[in-house]
């Protein structure tokens, strides 16, 4: 009871620190992949086939009239491959960001499959082989939760209880800590579970074996972790308070230029940055600037062999016979301090 009544306080305070992300999948064209997700597999046989398309689904609320229609066509994300190998788990991956404390809900239905009817979400995914799992089956009418450790699964925990096919269900998890709790319909038939062995990591959809399952209206709200880039940032404002500016931008691989990855003010964090950063990562160069009530300087931020990892770009308070040399002189130690935190590129963005 002690347990619960926390676990519920927690749930009181979580909006107020949380973030929330939808995968609706309506802006994806159909029988195409959602973006940012890998298709992979555990256990043998190959990657199934992830497209979303059409399908009837009920609204989530009520119709405030008589007339509004019971479905409506949506868009839902579909495991569409019926490979009958044994031992055969295809998964989608949402590659974008990896979550710890969360509450994720989806609805899920199980269309066909001789083999196996089921449909689950796989969370804390540190790769293929080292994961948790939570799952229904409507030919087993089993409602089960179990880990994958080197690709071995644990013994699963969970209740039977009778799962139609070609019917919509909702299955919600939510992990606290070590804690968590596993719910379908809205029912928790299974008691709250305590496991230590992953604390943060992705979140993906998974099916079994010739499986045929959809999965739609997914939303998971969750604490967003501080990265390790912003966690440098404001450590070193706390030393150098007068600052009207601190910045750190790495190369953007995919994107057009540079990623800012901290920054004084967070709601820029994300922002594509100029030729000027990427110059001096690049080239390792240093940029000055100035505008009427500040100086800028741009600098390289090396590893301990002296690679460049990113670019610093720190504003400062401009004063009546500021010069290049001197905002230099200025900029150079919080920038080797910055230096002194770092010892590779994972260590800023991981």
């Amino acid at each position: 009871m002690r347990n619960q009544l926390l676990w519920a306080l927690v749930l009181l305070v979580l909006p107020a620190m949380a973030a929330e992300r939808k995968f609706d999948f309506s802006d994806v064209p159909d029988n195409k992949t959602p973006p940012g997700f890998r298709s992979t597999v555990t256990g043998k046989g190959k990657p199934g086939e992830w497209r979303v398309i059409l399908d009837e689904v009920p609204p989530q609320l009520a119709p405030l009239s008589p007339r509004a229609p019971v479905v409506t066509k949506s868009p839902v994300l579909a495991q569409l491959a019926q490979d009958p190998t044994d031992e055969h788990f295809p998964l989608l991956i949402f590659e974008e960001d990896t979550f710890g404390d969360f509450t994720l809900t989806t609805r899920f239905k199980m269309v066909k499959g001789t083999m196996e009817r089921m449909a689950g979400i796989a969370f804390r995914i540190q790769n293929e082989t080292n994961y948790y799992v939570l799952r229904a089956s409507s030919l087993g009418n089993t409602f089960r939760f179990y880990k994958v450790v080197n690709g071995q699964r644990s013994i699963p925990v969970g209740a039977d209880v009778q799962i139609a096919s070609g019917v919509w269900h909702e299955l919600s998890i939510e992990c606290k800590g070590n804690q968590i709790r596993c719910l379908l319909g809205g029912k928790e038939l299974i008691p709250m579970l305590t496991d230590n062995s992953f604390a943060r990591g992705k979140i993906g959809f998974w099916t079994k074996s010739d499986s045929v399952s959809y999965f739609s209206n997914t939303k998971i709200v969750y604490i967003p972790r501080e990265p390790p880039a912003q966690a440098v940032v404001l450590e070193t404002l706390k030393r150098y308070p007068r600052l009207l500016g601190l910045e750190i931008y790495v190369s953007g691989h995919e994107q057009k230029g540079p990623r800012l990855v901290a920054s004084k003010d967070p709601k820029k964090i994300g922002l594509i940055g100029g030729h000027v950063e990427q110059d001096v990562i690049d080239r390792a160069v240093i940029y000055y600037g100035k505008e009427k009530d500040s100086v800028i300087v741009t600098m390289p931020v090396h590893d301990r062999n002296g690679e460049t990892l990113a670019a610093v770009r720190v504003i400062m308070r401009t004063f009546l016979g500021q010069t290049e040399q001197n905002a230099l002189a200025r900029a150079l130690p919080i920038v080797k301090e910055i230096e002194g935190r770092i010892s590779s590129l994972q260590s800023l963005v991981e």
